[in-house]
């Protein structure tokens, strides 16, 4: 509070009339506790409302409804009382450590003697607006799963290329540039400029990561880097559209944004956060004497294994050899095997040819018995017989085919149009065209016909058509 504020609060005739005055304490004015806090009270009612601004601190809601909190900044800080008529007015959710600004009077608490701000309104402050949207969206996209770590791919040991996305003036390309020069001289860094703070500035970084996508392999890592800020600076990276793309991106994506105790949603949907740039070029690329005892270890468990597999190879042998035969016994004994097989063979080979023989015998025998010329006669009867049955059938099939066309033939001849002109008929047809006329509603006068009676053609030319047939002189 100013010095002009508290001139204000206590004028020094307020000071002169508290001060004790150097008499004798017969007659002096001796203030009672409540009286003081009252007096006290009155000078604050001289002040009209006021906006104050700092973090709420020591929040209490209790069942009445009305919220009791602390507002302080980095040195000094006040009770401030909210009541409920006030608090359900409010478009968001009070928290500690959330940055506001109040509008209220001051007042006396006489129950503990404690000076209080009794706000009528309280409103996000500038910074603490964009922490309060930035814990919305952090927990909006916490629900949607960006933060799980089922979905974060681990960083490749030494990266083939870095694309770092930053911009090309600032600081923190120069650090993690010249961090991974010392620890790893042989490193390929490929600068993706972009602006990385102000209007806009997100849709360039998405641009940026799209654009590394399409020429970045297996093996390479995309960086997202800036230096430190505030939150405004950094709000760049605090876009959901971004979280998407990070999120959406197949190569992995490391984020070190800020110093140490800035955290982006970048940080959190990243499959991997470095505090720093510097520490972004830590974590990507091990020094070389990292690499040397890497190295030496490495050689090391690969010495002592190769000496455990051959030591385990040399017991294996030493144990084979006690288990193994003289290779000249094994081949006697294969050579008489092979023997007793060999004289096995032939006594099952004489015993077949023996039984085939008999078998042959008794075969040609029988066939000596049934000669084939007794059954060559009885079919040679045979088939005479069938020929002369076949020739028999034939001749009787053909007369009753030849009745059945005879009878069709009359009865086409019956229904046959000529036959209907032998007896006096004609067909007309009209000329030209060739149809066929029916009825006499179809000939107008003077048309020419053509009539077919049995024999020739007439071409004739209609002098009258009439319906009754009576009233036609011939």
């Amino acid at each position: 509070m100013s010095e002009d504020y508290i001139d204000k609060l206590f004028p020094q005739s307020l000071l002169e009339d508290l001060t004790p005055p150097d008499i004798p304490s017969i007659g002096r004015k001796v203030w009672q506790v409540t009286e003081l806090l009252g007096m006290v009270q009155d000078r604050l009612d001289l002040f009209d409302l006021f906006w104050v601004e700092g973090e709420i601190s020591n929040l209490r809601r209790p069942s009445s409804g009305h919220c009791y909190f602390t507002l302080k900044d980095d040195r000094s800080q006040i009770r401030t009382v909210l009541f409920r008529s006030q608090a359900i007015r409010l478009s968001f959710n009070l928290e500690d450590g959330q940055h506001v600004i109040c509008l209220g009077r001051l007042n006396i608490y006489r129950g503990r003697g404690d000076l209080q701000l009794v706000a009528d309104l309280v409103e996000p402050g500038g910074k603490g607006t964009l922490q309060l949207a930035f814990e919305r969206l952090k927990e909006q996209l916490a629900k949607e799963g960006l933060f799980s770590s089922a979905h974060k791919v681990s960083i490749p040991f030494l990266p083939h290329r870095v694309f770092v996305i930053t911009s090309p003036g600032g600081a923190a390309i120069r650090d993690f540039v010249r961090t991974v020069r010392k620890r790893y001289p042989g490193a390929d860094i490929v600068l993706c400029p972009t602006r990385v703070q102000g209007e806009g500035a997100y849709r360039e970084i998405i641009s940026a990561m799209e654009l590394a996508q399409e020429v970045a392999g297996k093996g390479d890592v995309i960086l997202l880097t800036r230096g430190g800020g505030s939150i405004e600076d950094l709000w760049a990276f605090n876009s959901e559209a971004l979280a998407h793309a990070i999120f959406d991106c197949p190569i992995p994506v490391v984020s070190a944004i800020g110093h140490e105790i800035d955290f982006t949603i970048s940080d959190f949907v990243a499959d991997q956060r470095a505090a720093t740039p510097t520490a972004a070029g830590q974590l990507l690329f091990p020094s070389r004497e990292e690499l040397m005892n890497r190295l030496i270890v490495s050689f090391r468990r690969m010495t002592l294994s190769l000496t455990h597999i051959i030591e385990a190879k040399r017991h294996r042998v030493q144990m084979l050899t006690q288990h193994l035969k003289d290779p000249k016994r094994r081949l006697m004994e294969l050579r008489l095997s092979h023997d007793e097989l060999n004289g096995r063979l032939l006594r099952t080979m004489q015993t077949q040819m023996a039984s085939l023989s008999q078998i042959c015998s008794d075969l040609q025998e029988r066939l000596m018995a049934a000669g084939p010329e007794r059954r060559i006669a009885m079919q040679e009867t045979t088939l005479s017989s069938l020929l002369q049955r076949l020739i028999r059938s034939a001749l009787v099939s053909l007369e009753r085919r030849r009745q059945s066309l005879t009878a069709l033939s009359k009865e086409l001849e019956a229904v046959s149009p000529l036959a209907v002109l032998a007896r006096g008929y004609s067909l007309v047809y009209r000329v030209p065209g060739g149809e066929i006329l029916k009825s006499y509603k179809q000939i107008t006068e003077g048309e020419e016909l053509l009539i077919w009676p049995e024999k020739g053609s007439i071409l004739c030319k209609v002098l009258s058509v009439k319906e009754d047939r009576d009233k036609l002189s011939i």
